[in-house]
């Protein structure tokens, strides 16, 4: 079974994943606050920026194919290397849903 480390930028913390286990299922298991919710791909909340490395994720339906270069979905991504991640970076795609407008401090909810 191949491992891979995976560390996570800006907080210094490292784990080492088998290709055949989810980040997200590691990081739970190693008590590293990643932030989920649904477990199925698609409400994003476990999103990450991949800095470096790959991953597999065919199941992460709520990224778009270009997305899916860039950003990895914890809870189904798998590495396919060495990781380097930025947890809590969203794709442009939901970062324009939850983006205040001009003047409004808080996110549109409609």
């Amino acid at each position: 079974m191949t491992e891979h480390t995976v560390t996570f930028v800006g907080t210094g913390e490292e784990i080492t994943v088998s290709e055949k286990e989810t980040i997200l299922s590691r990081c739970i298991e190693e008590g590293i606050a990643q932030e989920y919710s649904c477990r199925v791909g698609m409400c994003l909340a476990c999103s990450a920026e991949i800095v470096e490395g790959s991953v597999t994720q065919p199941a992460a339906r709520g990224l778009t194919d270009r997305e899916r270069e860039n950003y990895a979905l914890t809870c189904m991504a798998r590495p396919q290397s060495d990781l380097k991640l930025d947890r809590g970076k969203y794709p442009p795609s939901i970062e324009a849903d939850v983006a205040p407008e001009d003047g409004d401090p808080t996110p549109a909810d409609d």
